[in-house]
């Protein structure tokens, strides 16, 4: 059969009246099978997917889905530019995602390099139109455009690095909060008595839990919150090495410094250590110094970047298992997921400092 065009919309290609018009099926009833296949009876989908061929209409995923019923991709939405620090936090847990979803024959679709209004409507338009069977999200939150929010497409969706549990989705984080408790523990044991903590953007979720780690440890010590400095907030978790810098300039210039620093982030603890050792303060003999993440990287400063570091690629992994067995009709996926974070000690934390 020679393939139609609809002639009256030269220029821009058939639209999903025309697919309605030549199925004899309403427009909603297209856009039903688009988004969600198994919705729509078996013959009416197969019309629909024979008239969209012919018309040439969405010559792309979404019209294979028509034809096979089902799609085999798994899209993934970043919280913005991919970021190339030494904290390599997204590009580790989307080597856990990518190892499960190849391993399940499903194919990974990064949707975003950055998240503007036009990229927000284009995440949402491949979930609405068919052409992903779920989606993971990294770090951030639901993507949505004028009334329409990724929870609303049908689809199994699965938060990562971000507990999204109170907006209804599955969540796949660490003991942030229990983690840092502990790190402070450590460092009250040894003597530490004063503090200081280099925040990440206000308001955020790991700058809540880490900062709230603390707290709870120097409440249990009888230390209150009045033992702890605050510096930051103004910095995204991108501008880790300029909030770090910023900080030791703020550090430096106090005039009683705390004896143990605890940033959000490894690349803050990175450019706080580099740059108070270059004023001469000795670390950890002076000041210990902990960051947040388990940069590899950290391992090689001088002294060893003491960290806490996170389960990155067992968190995607974790959240790509539980989506395919969403997908699969298997089992509901587990409201909330915690993965135990891990204390690395290199080098750049000691006992406080015997007062001169």
């Amino acid at each position: 059969m020679k393939k139609r065009t609809a002639a009256t919309h030269e220029g821009t290609g058939p639209l999903m009246s025309d697919v309605a018009r030549l199925a004899g099926v309403a427009v909603s009833t297209v856009s039903r099978a688009l988004a969600n296949p198994g919705r729509v009876n078996e013959e009416t989908r197969q019309r629909i997917a024979a008239a969209a061929e012919q018309l040439g209409y969405t010559p792309n995923a979404a019209a294979r889905n028509l034809r096979i019923g089902r799609s085999d991709i798994v899209m993934v939405v970043l919280p913005g530019p991919l970021f190339y620090g030494a904290s390599q936090t997204v590009s580790e847990v989307l080597d856990g995602v990518d190892t499960e979803l190849t391993k399940a024959g499903f194919h990974l679709l990064i949707a975003n390099l950055d998240r503007d209004e036009d990229t927000e409507r284009h995440i949402l338009d491949l979930a609405f139109g068919g052409t992903v069977r779920g989606a993971i999200i990294l770090a951030s939150e639901l993507p949505h455009h004028g009334n329409r929010t990724l929870s609303d497409a049908g689809i199994p969706i699965v938060s990562v690095l971000l507990d999204l549990t109170g907006k209804g989705v599955p969540s796949v984080v660490t003991n942030e909060r229990e983690a840092m408790r502990a790190a402070a523990q450590r460092l009250i044991a040894t003597g530490h008595r004063h503090f200081y903590f280099v925040a990440g953007p206000i308001g955020n979720f790991h700058d809540v839990e880490r900062y709230g780690g603390l707290i709870e440890a120097l409440d249990v010590a009888g230390l209150g919150e009045g033992a702890v400095r605050r510096f930051g907030q103004f910095y995204d978790f991108r501008e880790g090495f300029a909030c770090g810098s910023a900080a030791a300039a703020a550090f430096l210039a106090l005039d009683e410094r705390p004896t143990a620093v605890l940033c959000c982030s490894d690349d803050i603890a990175i450019a706080f250590m580099h740059t108070i050792r270059r004023a001469g303060i000795a670390v950890p003999e002076a000041v210990s110094v902990m960051g947040f993440d388990g940069a590899a990287v950290g391992e090689f400063c001088g002294p060893g970047l003491a960290t806490i570091r996170q389960p990155t690629v067992d968190m995607g992994a974790a959240a790509a298992q539980g989506l395919l067995k969403a997908i699969a009709g298997e089992a509901a996926l587990a409201e909330r997921t915690v993965l135990p974070s891990e204390w690395l000690e290199r080098g750049s934390t000691a006992p406080a400092p015997t007062p001169s």
